[in-house]
């Protein structure tokens, strides 16, 4: 057993004199341990020291600023990760393994789990399965987190050295993801908890990752993994729905949250998984709660929370369709569409939820300048100002532009209606999803149709994006 904490010491003390090399801490270390075995105690020491290892194979002190905002915007799922895919399916099933049983068994599963989903119904998944799953789902969930990382970065509150905890893991799409997103000279300790077999995937695609970003891969469920610790950023990217009690889960890993850290909670953007997970962040995050929403859904006032059916995802552009998925669908039955077994489109939800009362954009409505959507009823028929969120890109089939749009007080749907383009309306399209807007003399609508308040912006009406 070496001596791990004289390894720390010295390592602290070389770190503001010079590059620490193992071969050097070897020979002050009692029974002069292997070089090889004092770097290693470096490698599992280096995040909480701050140590970035070298190519040379010395260390370094990290660079602890924040992690720089990127224009993330992957036109494809990267080739490295692609090959270690097929690696994986080659080993398994050999050069052809997406036709005759094997490419069927695949599909098979595919449907299974897209049907799964569809239906709330519970996941199981084998090898097979999680092939099959990390063949559909890795591109997309690979994409949507550094989407949604951006919300932090953009106020420069992203660690670049995080520690990290990925519950429901999967095959290692969101985690992929994550590591192209920190810049190279991150220090990163990353652990994911997944106790299917989607973890041999993950492993496999963790090893594609750069020297300093370490992995642990705990093979136990997330109610039965015992957090150590705390982290900077707990991860639930798809994995909500397929819980037994999800708030409880959120909850007790907001126990291993450090105090400036974030949960940053993911899933598709079908109706079912999407207004599910806002189901969880409104329970968690209650009006008089400790928990503020971050990101994207802002509570614009204050003592409020919002209770409409909270179905809100967004969309980015789509990837390029990897071979690997190509390849499967052209195995699919003649009566299936082209492009089942593609999955290529960015659409997602998500929730970003802080401790430390830390939100995207401060903004908050002012009851003198603004109407409250909770008491959008007494306003209809009349012309009102506004403060609201936007929560959709456009709704519409080719007519009027329909977003829809949330101040945090809402009880049912709220849309804004574009009739009459303007230039002064412009930024109610204009805008990113999540951005704030006001709204300036827009008219205010019952449409029992859709049992929702429409927010009819024309020629008349002023949009103004909230910096």
């Amino acid at each position: 057993m070496i001596d791990r904490d004289a390894v720390r010491d010295n390592a602290k003390y070389l770190r503001n004199v010079r590059p620490i090399d193992p071969d050097e801490i070897a020979d002050y270390i009692e029974g002069a341990p292997h070089p090889a075995v004092v770097k290693q105690t470096l490698r599992e020491e280096a995040h909480d020291l701050g140590l970035f290892e070298r190519d040379d194979g010395t260390f370094v002190p990290a660079n602890d600023d924040p992690a720089p905002f990127q224009n993330w915007s992957p036109a494809a799922f990267p080739d490295d990760y692609s090959f270690a895919l097929e690696d994986l399916l080659i080993g398994r099933y050999g050069a052809n393994w997406h036709v005759d049983d094997s490419g069927d068994r695949l599909r098979e599963r595919v449907r299974q789990l897209k049907e799964d989903y569809y239906r709330g119904n519970p996941v199981e998944y084998d090898e097979d399965a999680a092939l099959g799953y990390g063949i559909y789902h890795l591109p997309d969930y690979y994409a949507a987190v550094g989407y949604v990382l951006s919300d932090l970065a953009e106020r420069s509150l992203l660690p670049r050295n995080p520690r990290v905890l990925d519950v429901g893991a999967g095959t290692g799409g969101p985690a992929l993801g994550l590591h192209d997103y920190l810049p190279d000279d991150a220090v990163v300790d990353y652990h994911a908890v997944e106790p299917s077999a989607s973890a041999d995937v993950l492993d496999r695609m963790l090893g594609e990752t750069r020297r300093n970003f370490r992995t642990t891969v705990h093979r136990e469920t997330a109610e039965a993994f015992d957090p150590d610790g705390e982290y900077d950023i707990v991860l639930f990217a798809s994995v909500l729905s397929e819980l037994d009690d999800p708030v409880a889960v959120v909850e007790k890993y907001l126990d291993a949250l450090a105090d400036d850290g974030a949960i940053v909670a993911i899933a598709p953007a079908d109706r079912n998984t999407s207004i599910g997970l806002r189901e969880v962040e409104r329970e968690v995050a209650p009006a008089d709660g400790d928990v503020t929403v971050y990101s994207p859904t802002l509570r614009l006032w204050d003592g409020y929370a919002p209770s409409d059916r909270g179905w809100s995802f967004d969309v980015k552009p789509d990837l390029d369709v990897p071979g690997f998925q190509r390849r499967l669908d052209e195995g699919r039955d003649g009566d299936e569409d082209e492009g089942t077994f593609v999955n290529v489109d960015v659409q997602y939800s998500y929730s970003v939820l802080r401790t430390d009362g830390e939100r995207r954009l401060d903004v908050r409505g002012n009851p003198a300048r603004f109407a409250k959507m909770a008491e959008m009823e007494r306003h209809v028929t009349n012309r009102i100002d506004l403060l609201a969120v936007k929560l959709s890109h456009d709704l519409s089939e080719g007519n009027n532009q329909v977003f829809k749009i949330g101040d945090g007080s809402e009880a049912v749907d709220h849309y804004a209606v574009r009739t009459r383009e303007t230039v002064l309306n412009a930024d109610v399209a204009d805008a990113d999803y999540g951005d704030v807007l006001v709204f300036e003399n827009v008219l205010a609508l019952w449409n029992d149709d859709e049992e929702a308040y429409n927010l009819v912006v024309d020629d008349e009406t002023l949009v103004d994006r909230v910096a």
